[in-house]
């Protein structure tokens, strides 16, 4: 992580979100663009005035305000049902219960929210409220793996739970090689082609060698 932040800059953690909003944000998030995510939850917020608005649209009005950030089909009835499971008694949507429970039971908590998974309920946690959870998206997953940090096996949803381990205990940690991951595995680390040879951990990666080689045959091909 230290090699990483001087690569691209040590990320600090400042809020971006109240918990509702960030829980929502996230939805947004899912196979999209950030810049795309933003301009959608804007666009909601401009909309609907209150998360209770937001509720008690109709599905299909909250469709049409999400649309340009895609799979809005999916999105929409999913804030929907998430909203409604966080205001009984049609109350003002609020995540407050999570201030009195301990980081498992408050990622417990989340994860029984209609279709909030581990990366979400981790989201919610770090981003919001500054607790130690590590969301694991397609980069962090990825670029873990390469680097050896997760055992051969260890699928996404268990890796919540080794990373968060391993960069821990302090949430300004956690966030940190939350960011850094997810920036190397854009910037360096592809899916398809690494860009070993100009990576600041090729020479303490155990995944280097391999796809240097493969890169030297494919070039001589």
């Amino acid at each position: 992580m230290a090699r990483l932040d001087q690569a691209y800059g040590r990320p600090t953690l400042t809020p971006r979100l109240p918990p509702v909003g960030e829980l929502v944000y996230t939805v947004l998030s899912q196979n999209t663009a950030d810049v795309n995510t933003d301009r959608t939850y804007a666009e909601l917020r401009r909309r609907f005035a209150t998360w209770s608005a937001v509720r008690d649209a109709p599905v299909g009005e909250v469709e049409r305000a999400i649309a340009q950030g895609g799979l809005s089909h999916v999105k929409a009835p999913r804030i929907v049902a998430i909203l409604q499971a966080l205001s009984p008694a049609g109350s003002e949507p609020d995540l407050a219960v999570l201030d009195d429970l301990p980081d498992d039971e408050a990622l417990d908590y989340l994860q029984r929210l209609p279709g909030v998974g581990p990366k979400t309920a981790a989201c919610v946690l770090l981003f919001a409220l500054g607790r130690p959870a590590m969301p694991v998206d397609t980069h962090v997953y990825r670029v873990a793996g390469r680097l050896g940090l997760l055992a051969a096996g260890v699928g996404v949803v268990a890796a919540h739970d080794e990373l968060t381990t391993l960069a821990g205990p302090a949430p300004a940690d956690i966030y940190a090689a939350h960011v850094d991951l997810v920036r190397h595995g854009r910037r360096t680390c592809h899916a398809r082609r690494p860009a070993c040879a100009s990576c600041p951990l090729s020479d303490i990666c155990p995944s280097a060698a391999a796809f240097l080689a493969s890169a030297a045959r494919k070039d001589q091909a």
